[in-house]
């Protein structure tokens, strides 16, 4: 019975997920510094409290978490927070939230990422107007109904989105 190893079926499992919390942590890792950032490195500020909560959560080591704290508190490479607007299949609404260090970098990566599956970023306020602010994020103010095909495609289009690095929140007006 060659190549049908415990072993082998095990690491390869193991590396799928190590590869899926490795993602995580680095999502996480950012999000603390930015939170760090605003509050300059207060460990009693509520939002910086509950950004600390969830890692621990996601079983998160302290090191890692204190890396990020501290790489927050320093002054350096600033994380501006971001917001990209899209239209999917059907012409469905995609708003896109997120942290990055070079804007340039994310709205080319963001662009191409969209484009290579038959969606299109676009201009400032051009999908928000579809969307009202909500205390979880953007809530649809008015909802697209898509067909089978556009709903498989959107689901393919927000699992690369949320894959991204620089990626934290998406959100649609899909019905």
């Amino acid at each position: 019975m060659a190549g049908h190893s415990k072993w082998a079926q095990i690491k390869r499992q193991k590396g799928s997920e190590d590869a899926k919390r490795s993602k995580l942590f680095s999502k996480l890792s950012r999000l603390i510094s930015t939170e760090a950032k605003r509050s300059g490195g207060n460990l009693s500020s509520p939002s910086l409290r509950a950004t600390l909560e969830k890692a621990k959560k996601e079983n998160m080591p302290k090191d890692t978490i204190e890396r990020a704290i501290r790489k927050g508190s320093e002054s350096g490479g600033e994380l501006k927070e971001v917001r990209y607007e899209a239209y999917g299949p059907g012409g469905v609404a995609i708003v896109i939230e997120g942290y990055t260090d070079n804007n340039n970098r994310t709205a080319q990566e963001l662009k191409h990422l969209l484009s290579s599956r038959g969606a299109s970023l676009a201009a400032t306020g051009a999908a928000l107007w579809a969307f009202k602010k909500s205390d979880e994020g953007w809530e649809p103010a008015t909802t697209v109904s898509l067909s089978e095909a556009d709903q498989e495609k959107l689901a393919e289009i927000i699992e690369a989105l949320e894959a991204h690095d620089d990626v934290e929140m998406v959100f649609t007006n899909a019905a």
